[in-house]
């Protein structure tokens, strides 16, 4: 071979082992990135409260968030509310970044249509707020659940049930062993496989309660949700999963929530 065909083969050689390390990159950045979620809390005690910020979230802030590209968005309230004292209005919120998370203060700052739709909310007086507190909870996707998904449900809206969980762990590090159980530990496959329809997991990287992570599962009714459960509890691959040595003591507390969507909600 002459020196000048040595030289176009390798170039030709080098030419496809950086195509191929390009295709390759680009394959590896076509995963998606984790999601983050923003869980707003309401805490409210009167009907009168309970109305107004039902009627901001629907006529006002919906709408302003849809307009901004965050097409989904889920309201829910706990089964507890008509007897609680102290009545709570979740609302999940799915960003595609931080970055739009951080700036949406400032689209809502420029709607006319949101100041006025939202206007009994925005400008309501001291004397008379719409809430007694509000809780803003900010959540980074699981790595091997990086985005949130449709609930796969049947039957009446009114009977499908939403239920939010929040694990603490006792130090960072055991908490992370927790989110490893659920990622490499093969608990999320385990929720799949067993039908419980998971809207998202994710890690809490900012609120009251911390180490912990949420997740949220959905169910067509109260007795498909104590099956499931009954199921998940029997089912041998989460007892092999449990009682491995190396996932013990990584939850110190559990929150439940049992919820139903408003009728105004995205999911």
């Amino acid at each position: 071979m002459s020196r000048f065909l040595k030289l176009h083969y390798r170039l030709l050689v080098t030419g496809l082992t950086s195509v191929l390390f390009f295709i390759t990159v680009k394959a590896g950045n076509d995963k998606p990135r984790p999601e983050y979620y923003e869980i707003k809390v309401y805490h409210l005690k009167t009907a009168e409260q309970e109305k107004t910020v039902d009627a901001y979230l629907q006529q006002a802030y919906l709408p302003a968030l849809h307009k901004s590209g965050i097409k989904t968005v889920g309201v829910f309230k706990p089964l507890a509310n008509d007897t609680a004292a102290d009545k709570l209005i979740y609302l999940f919120i799915p960003y595609k970044s931080m970055d739009q998370f951080l700036t949406l203060p400032g689209l809502l700052d420029k709607d006319a249509a949101y100041e006025s739709a939202g206007a009994a909310y925005l400008n309501a007086p001291y004397t008379n707020p719409p809430y007694t507190r509000m809780e803003s909870i900010v959540l980074r996707a699981f790595r091997l659940a990086p985005l949130m998904q449709m609930p796969k449900l049947t039957g009446s809206n009114a009977d499908h049930i939403y239920e939010l969980r929040s694990y603490e762990g006792p130090t960072e590090k055991l908490y992370a062993n927790k989110v490893h159980m659920f990622n490499e530990g093969g608990e999320i496959p385990l929720f799949a496989r067993l039908g419980f329809n998971a809207v998202f997991y994710a890690d809490v990287i900012s609120g009251s309660k911390m180490p912990n992570l949420m997740y949220l599962t959905s169910f067509n009714d109260m007795s498909v949700h104590d099956q499931k459960w009954k199921d998940f509890g029997a089912d041998p691959e989460w007892k092999k999963l449990v009682a491995m040595p190396e996932y013990q003591h990584n939850v110190s507390k559990a929150d439940i929530i049992l919820m139903h969507a408003a009728t105004y909600s995205d999911l």
